[in-house]
């Protein structure tokens, strides 16, 4: 994915002057989070989220989905949020999830996935599965744009790519 575009963002109905964070900054704190926090929406707006794992790999958010209702809710409205556990330094991604059934990708997911939570998930079929638990969808949240601060709303950073 290209580099992309950091501005100032727009809070509080205004932009806020700061220094701009690297893109460098979010995507160590995308890849090193343990947990992380899925927001999607029914066609009909309702809101669900929820705690998930998940790895940033090749410039997107790849998590197994878990819960029927964020599946049926991607599968209705791909619009979604993630959002790190972290209050102090902020990284929250809005994109388009959408489903990932390659086999090949799927094995690169479970590999780096098993790898950063010493797990053992497996690929079974077009979706993921672990001892115990039965198979789900995986997805990936592609960036359309994303916003960051550290600690106390210190340098606000909008990243954003162009189309």
């Amino acid at each position: 994915m290209r580099t992309p575009e950091a501005a100032p963002p727009r809070m509080f109905g205004s932009v806020v002057p700061s220094d701009l964070l690297p893109w460098g900054w979010a995507e160590e704190r995308l890849t090193t989070a343990l947990n992380y926090w899925v927001a999607t929406a029914s066609a009909a707006g309702r809101p669900h989220v929820r705690p998930v794992w998940g790895v940033w790999l090749d410039d997107s958010f790849v998590f197994a989905a878990g819960s029927p209702v964020a599946a049926a809710n991607l599968a209705g409205n791909t619009e979604a949020t993630v959002h790190l556990e972290s209050s102090q330094d902020v990284v929250i991604v809005e994109g388009a999830g959408e489903r990932v059934v390659d086999g090949d990708e799927l094995q690169r997911y479970v590999d780096a996935n098993n790898y950063k939570y010493d797990y053992n998930a497996f690929v079974a079929g077009e979706s993921v599965a672990a001892p115990g638990i039965a198979p789900g969808p995986a997805y990936r949240v592609r960036p359309r744009v994303v916003y960051g601060w550290e600690a106390e709303l210190h340098n606000p950073t909008r990243w954003s790519w162009s189309t």
